[in-house]
């Protein structure tokens, strides 16, 4: 069994990456977290792993196959190279860094130390994700030319966490809590961009807390990828246009929406085709975000982990770089070609 380490108890460490990690089979021996609190509800919910305060103390037990890290995302960077230089296989949170050029220089600094490195991109196993996948697969909506994405949430009265308050620089924003999951779907879906136009904001919040990006693929697909936290009536969660039909997905993880006539029929479909006389109901991919830690697990046991890491460290360079566009394309207002490091 996989022995993991976990940096953070806070929300992400808490109720996103423990589940998962034990969902997939993998043992959490050992947590790190400096708050009081936190440190009780690990004793209470993983009663087996050890509590130590700091990311050095984790990384200084023995016994341990792996490093998931679940910190804020300002010190994504600094503790990637700490765990790389202790020379434990990592699981970083997204986004990699708060840029590509960061970014890029920590998936050097892995591989010149040869330690396996990925990034949780946990929504590529998201059921949602799946079906639209297996519906371009199909071809059932021929050639597709559009794609849009949302995360769109009502919160007038914002939540006071670094998110909403810390400045981009130290990993705060919309951007990169949000937009980092929306452009790796797209990218996954249809290729690296190539030009981005974007609009970004800061409506309640200290940092960025609503953001449109227009996003060229190398495909020739267009994405409309939007996050926001102040739609009442947020948007169908996607809408994927090609020509032969359209795919419209309303309901995503119990969240609010407007869109009563786009609801799934039942838990065994997802979403609805439109181009016939009569709406179509769209079998449900099954899928959990469990399989990525499966499948980080099946890497280690193989010959070659790096190569067989679920998620390519490359391609959250290349998301990083998408976001560092478009906040150069929404203050200069105008479109920005997407240059990614290389590798």
């Amino acid at each position: 069994m996989t022995r993991v380490a976990l940096a953070g108890y806070g929300s992400a460490g808490r109720t996103i990456h423990a589940p998962r990690l034990l969902e997939a089979g993998l043992d959490i021996v050992a947590v790190s977290t400096r708050d009081a609190e936190r440190a009780a509800a690990v004793r209470a919910g993983l009663p087996g792993a050890a509590v130590v305060p700091t990311l050095d103390d984790l990384l200084a037990l023995e016994d341990v196959d792996l490093v998931v890290l679940a910190t804020p995302s300002g010190a994504h960077a600094e503790h990637v190279r700490a765990v790389v230089d202790a020379g434990r296989p990592c699981v970083v949170d997204k986004p990699l860094a708060v840029d590509a050029e960061r970014g890029a220089a920590v998936v050097r600094h892995a591989e010149r130390a040869g330690v396996p490195l990925t990034v949780f991109q946990n929504r590529r196993y998201d059921p949602e994700h799946t079906t639209v996948r297996a519906l371009l697969a199909d071809g059932r909506v021929g050639e597709p030319f559009r794609y849009e994405m949302r995360w769109e949430r009502w919160r007038p009265v914002p939540k006071d966490r670094w998110r909403e308050n810390a400045p981009w620089e130290d990993g705060g924003g919309i951007l990169l809590d949000l937009h980092t999951h929306l452009v790796d779907a797209a990218v996954q879906l249809f290729g690296p961009v190539t030009h981005v136009a974007a609009t970004v904001a800061a409506r309640s919040t200290p940092a960025e807390d609503d953001a449109f990006l227009l996003v060229t693929h190398t495909s020739g697909v267009v994405s409309h990828l939007s996050a926001t936290s102040l739609a009442a009536a947020p948007g169908p969660r996607v809408r994927l246009l090609g020509r032969a039909a359209a795919y419209v997905q309303a309901d995503f993880e119990g969240e609010a929406h407007v869109w009563s006539g786009q609801r799934d029929p039942d838990a065994d479909h997802c979403g609805w085709l439109y181009g016939g006389d009569e709406p179509m109901a769209v079998p449900r991919v099954r899928s959990s975000q469990a399989d990525l830690y499966r499948a980080v697990a099946a890497a280690l046991a193989s010959p070659d982990p790096q190569a067989a890491m679920p998620i390519d460290p490359w391609d959250a360079v290349h998301t990083l770089a998408v976001v560092d566009a478009a906040r150069v394309a929404a203050a200069e207002q105008r479109v920005v070609e997407v240059v990614t490091p290389r590798r």
